[in-house]
């Protein structure tokens, strides 16, 4: 079979390839500046970038999307094209090829990431289909499968942790710094973990209340982040900002609170980083009493659970292939519409030609006349057309559009078919 035409290019590190120090380095401080010097070069782009990977996908191929991220200072990242690409792009939406293998965060993470697209007018039709495809593989995935049945995100993943490394989270006071969607999933984790209590800590005060309101905590100004901080016995950061905002050396001054008798070491601090870029200044998991814990640690807790979800991870791929052979065959038909256009075109112009001679033969005629003979041309035109409309079609699903093109250009031209021109 020829090779399916899919011009779709994705180009990236996840935490397949690359440790969170990596993923950081490739990440793209201003997703509107990069997308603007990609509307250059591609008629269409995207990019997603979540705690654990990096991906930016464009209507184009291989070699041009390698060529302009090496332009843009990044190295050492996979790329799929074609088929391939698709087939990634599927698995992905499904959260096959998530960290916590079946987390829903994706789903979401990809709307964004086309929605932000679209507002910069770098998301191609092509690419739009794409992704609302792969959304809909993903939905239809976790609605036909048990993938996400007592999955976890990162964000409850990284409760879990802390829960492993302190033995039980009852009784604790907890801080949970950022207040956006992975803040509330940390929180909504904790919810159901007895606390003696649960702080909230934003830059934006209000939208600290909001979160508290929502899962019984208290709020806290950011100005008064290291006093909570010496308060807790865990503490996880999940906030949005480019640059760290636990910073080594406050920490060590907030660690000295924590010790008694004065002189002695400080009570032990678990600090989970699971922002990216990372919250926590380098450094600051040397500090007397601090347990620094980032994405990469989380890969144990995917790991102890996702034997319980290899089955289910398993029909998730039958499912993933067999939708995407049926959009592959999609994409073949719609790239014959051009050959089909061609073919119809040619045909109507003959019919039309041929209808003005026999009307011109008959003389004047009247007008039931003039609509039979219409009628006529038109219904014989398309009944001759129907098993070359077939054929072409049939070509292109399997995706050999070089044979779309010749039987076309065999009825159109009266080219040969499977034959080389004979030589001059």
């Amino acid at each position: 079979m020829a090779e399916t035409i899919a011009p779709l290019a994705i180009a990236g590190v996840s935490h397949h390839t690359a440790n969170v120090t990596t993923i950081e380095a490739f990440r793209f401080e201003n997703e509107e500046t990069f997308l603007a010097a990609a509307r250059d070069r591609f008629s269409g782009v995207i990019i997603l970038q979540t705690c654990n990977r990096v991906e930016v996908m464009v209507e184009g191929n291989e070699a041009e999307l390698r060529k302009f991220l090496e332009d843009q200072g990044r190295k050492d990242f996979f790329v799929h094209d074609g088929p391939g690409a698709l087939r990634h792009l599927f698995a992905l939406a499904s959260g096959i090829d998530s960290m916590i293998v079946g987390e829903d965060q994706i789903i979401g993470q990809l709307r964004k990431a086309l929605s932000d697209a679209q507002e910069a007018d770098t998301a191609s039709p092509f690419l739009e289909t794409c992704i609302n495809k792969a959304i809909h593989v993903g939905v239809e995935v976790r609605r036909r499968t048990l993938i996400n049945r007592g999955s976890v995100s990162v964000g409850s993943a990284a409760v879990r942790l802390a829960e492993a490394e302190i033995g039980t989270l009852a009784g604790k006071h907890i801080l949970v710094v950022g207040s956006g969607e992975m803040g509330l999933l940390v929180a909504q984790a904790l919810a159901a973990k007895h606390l003696t209590a649960m702080y909230v800590a934003n830059r934006t005060y209000k939208r600290a209340e909001i979160l508290a309101g929502k899962i019984g905590g208290k709020a806290v100004k950011f100005a008064e982040l290291y006093h909570y901080i010496s308060l807790s016995d865990v503490v996880i950061s999940c906030t949005a900002a480019p640059h760290a905002v636990i910073k080594r050396t406050e920490l060590a001054h907030a660690m000295k609170e924590r010790c008694w008798p004065p002189e002695g070491h400080p009570r032990p601090l678990i600090l989970v980083d699971i922002a990216q870029p990372r919250d926590v200044e380098e450094g600051a998991g040397t500090v007397d009493g601090v347990r620094l814990y980032t994405i990469d640690d989380l890969r144990s807790v995917n790991e102890q659970t996702m034997s319980t979800r290899k089955a289910e991870a398993d029909r998730a791929h039958g499912f993933v292939e067999a939708e995407l052979a049926l959009f592959l065959r999609h994409l073949n038909r719609l790239n014959a519409d051009e050959c089909l256009c061609s073919l119809h075109t040619w045909a109507e112009a003959v019919r039309v030609r041929e209808r003005e001679r026999a009307l011109t033969r008959l003389g004047t005629t009247d007008e039931k006349t003039a609509e039979i003979i219409d009628d006529l041309t038109r219904v014989l035109a398309k009944k001759l057309l129907t098993d070359a409309t077939f054929a072409i079609r049939t070509c292109a699903e399997e995706g050999d559009i070089a044979a779309a093109e010749a039987l076309t250009n065999a009825i159109t031209k009266g080219d040969r078919i499977g034959t080389k021109p004979p030589e001059e």
